[in-house]
C-alpha cells in the first residue's frame, strides 16, 4: 500500500482543486509594443485584481456566464481594457499589448528597477545590453560600467566586485545556478559567457548585502531571467567578431513555449592586432535553449540546456614590447617556437518545476547537471633579448634594439586535464501569511572532480638555469653552482576529489509603516554543510551559518527617497579550486572564507529637464576572516589553501542614471575602494583586486534630424591594480601597481526598419527590426596592461616587470535583424 499512497494523495488533491474551482480563469503575459514583458501592471475588474510578475505573467479569477470588463493599467503605458464572457471553469489565455507614448528604453527600465529598489538590486534593460558597444559585448560588459564592479581585461567576461575575486560571484539563470570552466588562464581563451543576451528578458544585480535566499558567495549576485515567448520571432546578428541567432515560438494551445539561441565568436581580430605575432585559430561556439510546458495554470515545467565548445589554438611567433622611460628606453624582443592547444567543453541541463499550490503558497523543484571537460596542452620555447632601443627620430632603425643587455630562454610545458561533474537538487517555497512573506529552500550538491596537473617552467639566462625563488640564492654566472638543475616552477599532481554539500535558507519579509513612512523588514539565515573526500584524502566535514538582515525605509516626504541598511555574515565554503594549493595538492581542511558585510544605501528619484533620474549611492564595509590568499595571473587564480590571512574592504559607490538624452537611458558611475590583507601577521598589503578609483560612463544618443542614426559610448577609467609577483615569490616584495586602465568604445548604428518604420511591401517587409552599424574599440588606442612578465637581466642583476598589453584600437562592423 505504501507504493500507491503518494500517487493517490496527489490524485485526490488535483481532483479537489478542479472540483473546487467555481470561477473561470483569465491568464497570460502582458507585453509592450517591443514584445518585452510589462512588470507590475495592474489587472482589475470591479474591486478585484492582481499584478503582473517579473515575467509579465498574470492570473485572474473572474465570474462565469457574465460580461466582465478587465482593465490593464500601468504608470508608463496607456490603459487597455477588454470584455470577456466565459463558461464555468474555462481557462482563457489573453496576452494584451500595452502601448506607450514614451520611448521604451527609459520607461521600461525604470519601472523594472522599481520592483527591486527595496532589496538594493540594480535592474538593467536587456535592450541596452544588446545594443551597448564593447569588445566582449554582453551582460558582463555592462556590469563593468557599474560602480564597485571592476574588470581590467576587455576580452574577459569575469569581474571583481568590491575587492572580491572572480570566484566570489553568484550567477543564476531562471533561479538555476550556473558555473564557469575551471582552467582558463587568460581573457582571450574564455570565448563566450554562459549568459546569452538574445534570450534575456530581465537582469538583476546586487553588489553586496544581498538577502539570505541567494547562495553562499562573498561578493555579488547576478540574477538573469530568460524570456517566455508569446508568439513566433527570430533574430540574427553578424560582425567581424562572430555571429549569433535566436528563434522563439509558442504552441497553438499556448502550453509549450521555447526559445533557442546559437552563438559563434572569433577573437582573432583582437589577438592578431596585439604585440605578439601569432597564428591563431579559435573556435568558440554554443547552443542554448529554454523550454516551458504548462500542464495547468498551477503547474509548469521548464528546461534550460546549454552546450559550449571552446577551442583555443595558439602558435606565437614573435613579440616586441617597449617599456622603460624616455631617457632609458628598454625593449624585450622574443622569438617563439611551439604551440598551445586548449579545449573547454561544457554541457549543462536543468529542470525546474513550479507548482502554485494555493494563492498563498508556491513550491519549486530544481535539478541540474553540469559537466566540463577541459585540457591545457602547450610547449612553448621563448628565446629573448633584453636591450636598449634606438631613439633617433630621424634614423631608419627607430624603435629597434641596438644594444643587447641580456639574452635568455624560457621553456613552458603543460599537460593539464580536468573532468568535473556537478549535480544539484533543490526545493524552494514561498508562503504568504497576511502581510508576511516567508521563503525557504534546501539544496543538495554533489561535485566529482578528476584533475591532472603537469606543468613546469625552465628559465635559462646566458646558459645558466635559474633556480626557483624559494631556493638559496646563487651568484651565477660569476660563481659556479653545483646543486642539481631543477625547473624554475614545477607542479605535478593527480587528484580525484568528491564534495557533498547540503545547504538551505529561511527568510522572513514584511512591509509595514513607521509613522507615515513605509518600512520593509527582512531577516534570514543560511546554513551550509560540506564534506570533502576522495582518493588519498582524509574525509573532512564542516558546517557554517550565515545570518542576514535588511531594513528599508521610505520617508513620507515630498521627495522620492529611500534609505536601506543591510548586511550580516557571508560564508564562502571552498570550491575545488580553493582547495588546491600552488603545488596541486588538495587540502580538505580549508575553511570557509567569512565576511561580515554592512551596506548603507540611499536611492533618490527626481525629475530634471522634465525627465526621470535616479541617484543611487552605497557605503560599505567588509571584515574578512579565514581568508584564502591567492595570486592573480591574467584571470587565473591560484590559492594557498591555508586560510592564513585576514582582510578588509571599504568604499563608496555612486551612480546617476536617467534620460540625459530624451528617450534613452545613460548613466555615470563613480567608485572608491580600498582593500588590504594581512598574511601570517606580516602586515597589511594590497589585495590583488585593490582597485582604488573607478569612473564609468554609458551614454546613448541619436541625431535629432535623423533619429534612426544612433550612437553608443562606453567609457571606463580605473586606477592601476597591483602588478603581481613572479610565481612562488613573496608578494610583500612586489607592491607595485600597473598603469591606470583607460578605455573608450564607441558604436554607431543606423536603423533601417523598426516599429516606426515598418514596410508594407518589398524585400524589407519580413523585418521587424533591421540595423547596420560600425564600432571602434579602444578609440584612443591606449596601451592598457593586465599583468607583468618578469625577466632577469644577468648583466645588471636586475629583474624587470615587463607589461603584457591588452587590445589596441580595433574597427568592427555589425548587422542586426529581427523577424
Amino acid at each position: 500500500m505504501k507504493t500507491i499512497k503518494l500517487p493517490l494523495t496527489l490524485f485526490f488533491l488535483c481532483f479537489a482543486t478542479v472540483a473546487f474551482a467555481q470561477k473561470s480563469i483569465v491568464k497570460g503575459i502582458i507585453l509592450d509594443e517591443n514584445n518585452f514583458p510589462v512588470v507590475g501592471a495592474n489587472v482589475t475588474y470591479n474591486n478585484t485584481g492582481t499584478i503582473s510578475d517579473f515575467n509579465g505573467f498574470y492570473l485572474l479569477k473572474v465570474p462565469s456566464n457574465q460580461d466582465v470588463t478587465i482593465v490593464f493599467s500601468h504608470v508608463s503605458h496607456k490603459k487597455a481594457q477588454v470584455t470577456v464572457n466565459l463558461s464555468p471553469n474555462e481557462d482563457y489565455e489573453l496576452n494584451p499589448v500595452m502601448n506607450t507614448t514614451i520611448e521604451q528604453i527609459s520607461e521600461v527600465v525604470i519601472s523594472g528597477r522599481e520592483n527591486k529598489r527595496v532589496e538594493g538590486v540594480t535592474t538593467i534593460s536587456p535592450e541596452v545590453i544588446r545594443k551597448m558597444v564593447g569588445a566582449n559585448a554582453g551582460v558582463e560588459n555592462l556590469l563593468k560600467s557599474l560602480p564597485g564592479v571592476n574588470g581590467n581585461d576587455e576580452l574577459s567576461t569575469q569581474y571583481a566586485v568590491r575587492g572580491g575575486n572572480y570566484d566570489e560571484n553568484l550567477v543564476y539563470v531562471n533561479e538555476i545556478e550556473v558555473y564557469r570552466p575551471f582552467l582558463i588562464r587568460s581573457g582571450q581563451q574564455e570565448g563566450l559567457s554562459f549568459v546569452n543576451s538574445d534570450l534575456t528578458s530581465n537582469v538583476d544585480f546586487s553588489a553586496g548585502g544581498f538577502q539570505a535566499k541567494y547562495g553562499d558567495k562573498l561578493s555579488s549576485v547576478l540574477d538573469i531571467t530568460y524570456r517566455r515567448p508569446v508568439n513566433f520571432g527570430a533574430s540574427i546578428e553578424a560582425s567581424l567578431l562572430g555571429a549569433s541567432g535566436s528563434i522563439e515560438g509558442v504552441s497553438k494551445n499556448g502550453r509549450l513555449s521555447g526559445i533557442f539561441g546559437i552563438r559563434y565568436r572569433d577573437n582573432s581580430l583582437f589577438v592578431q592586432a596585439k604585440e605578439t605575432e601569432t597564428n591563431y585559430r579559435p573556435k568558440f561556439a554554443d547552443a542554448q535553449t529554454y523550454l516551458t510546458y504548462k500542464f495547468s495554470n498551477k503547474f509548469e515545467v521548464g528546461f534550460l540546456g546549454n552546450i559550449s565548445i571552446n577551442e583555443y589554438n595558439y602558435r606565437p611567433l614573435t613579440r616586441q614590447t617597449n617599456f622603460g622611460t624616455i631617457s632609458d628606453p628598454i625593449a624585450l624582443l622574443v622569438f617563439y617556437e611551439g604551440q598551445e592547444e586548449d579545449r573547454y567543453n561544457t554541457y549543462f541541463g536543468a529542470l525546474k518545476s513550479t507548482w502554485v499550490v494555493s494563492d498563498n503558497y508556491t513550491a519549486k523543484f530544481i535539478g541540474s547537471v553540469y559537466q566540463t571537460t577541459e585540457q591545457e596542452y602547450y610547449d612553448i620555447l621563448a628565446e629573448y633579448r633584453l636591450g636598449e632601443v634606438n631613439t633617433d627620430l630621424g634614423g631608419e632603425d627607430l624603435g629597434q634594439v641596438e644594444f643587447t643587455r641580456g639574452i635568455g630562454g624560457q621553456l613552458t610545458h603543460a599537460r593539464n586535464d580536468l573532468d568535473a561533474l556537478i549535480l544539484n537538487f533543490e526545493h524552494k517555497g514561498n508562503l504568504s501569511i497576511e502581510d508576511n512573506n516567508i521563503e525557504y529552500g534546501i539544496k543538495y550538491t554533489h561535485e566529482d572532480i578528476r584533475d591532472r596537473v603537469n606543468e613546469y617552467e625552465i628559465i635559462d639566462s646566458a646558459g645558466f638555469s635559474i633556480r626557483p625563488p624559494l631556493f638559496p640564492p646563487n651568484n651565477q654566472p660569476y660563481s659556479p653552482d653545483t646543486s642539481p638543475i631543477v625547473p624554475y616552477t614545477n607542479v605535478n599532481a593527480m587528484n580525484d576529489t568528491q564534495i557533498d554539500r547540503i545547504s538551505g535558507y529561511a527568510q522572513w519579509s514584511r512591509k509595514t509603516t513607521l509613522g507615515g513612512s513605509d518600512l520593509w523588514l527582512n531577516a534570514g539565515v543560511r546554513a551550509h554543510n560540506w564534506t570533502v573526500s576522495g582518493q588519498n584524502i582524509t574525509s573532512t566535514s564542516q558546517t557554517v551559518f550565515s545570518p542576514r538582515a535588511q531594513v528599508s525605509l521610505k520617508p513620507n516626504w515630498e521627495m522620492d527617497m529611500l534609505f536601506r541598511l543591510s548586511g550580516g555574515m557571508y560564508h564562502q565554503p571552498p570550491f575545488y579550486r580553493e582547495l588546491r594549493d600552488s603545488t596541486g595538492t588538495v587540502r580538505p581542511g580549508v575553511k570557509a572564507q567569512k565576511s561580515v558585510h554592512i551596506v548603507f544605501g540611499n536611492d533618490y528619484s527626481f525629475k530634471m529637464w522634465d525627465r526621470e533620474f535616479r541617484l543611487n549611492s552605497e557605503v560599505y564595509y567588509k571584515h574578512l576572516d579565514n581568508v584564502n590568499p591567492y595570486t592573480l595571473e591574467n584571470v587565473r587564480i591560484r590559492y594557498r589553501a591555508n586560510n592564513s590571512a585576514v582582510a578588509y574592504a571599504y568604499g563608496l559607490d555612486v551612480r546617476l542614471a536617467g534620460e540625459f538624452v530624451p528617450g534613452t537611458e545613460s548613466w555615470l558611475s563613480f567608485g572608491y575602494l580600498k582593500t588590504e590583507e594581512n598574511i601570517n601577521d606580516k602586515g597589511y598589503i594590497f589585495r590583488p583586486t585593490d582597485q582604488r578609483l573607478k569612473f564609468g560612463m554609458l551614454f546613448q544618443d541619436y541625431v535629432k534630424v535623423i533619429p534612426s542614426l544612433k550612437m553608443y559610448l562606453n567609457l571606463t577609467y580605473n586606477t592601476g591594480l597591483p602588478g603581481g609577483s613572479p610565481s612562488y615569490a613573496d608578494p610583500y616584495n612586489y607592491q607595485t601597481r600597473l598603469p591606470d586602465y583607460k578605455r573608450a568604445d564607441i558604436g554607431v548604428s543606423y536603423v533601417i526598419v523598426d516599429d516606426s518604420k515598418l514596410r508594407d511591401s518589398g524585400w524589407l517587409k519580413p523585418f521587424k527590426e533591421l540595423s547596420v552599424g560600425a564600432e571602434i574599440f579602444n578609440i584612443f588606442d591606449v596601451q592598457n596592461s593586465i599583468t607583468n612578465t618578469f625577466v632577469r637581466d644577468v648583466y645588471s642583476k636586475l629583474q624587470y616587470a615587463i607589461p603584457n598589453y591588452l587590445t589596441p584600437r580595433i574597427f568592427n562592423v555589425k548587422l542586426s535583424a529581427k523577424f
